[in-house]
């Protein structure tokens, strides 16, 4: 039964510090994927403003 809790002990402190690993460099990924499409969407509008696109 020792061996047991000693095997799970281990176990969960090797994944505890995996999680925040993953969660923060997903979260780097999706913000720097954001900012991407941000500009992408802001150089759409610009250009149509620019080539005189009539909106309405």
């Amino acid at each position: 039964m020792k061996t047991t809790l000693l095997i799970r002990e281990i176990y969960l402190e090797g994944f505890r510090n995996l999680g925040n690993y993953i969660l923060k460099n997903y979260l780097k990924i999706f913000t720097w994927f954001s900012f991407f499409l941000i500009a992408v969407a802001l150089y759409a509008l610009i250009f149509r403003i620019s080539t005189g696109f009539a909106f309405g």
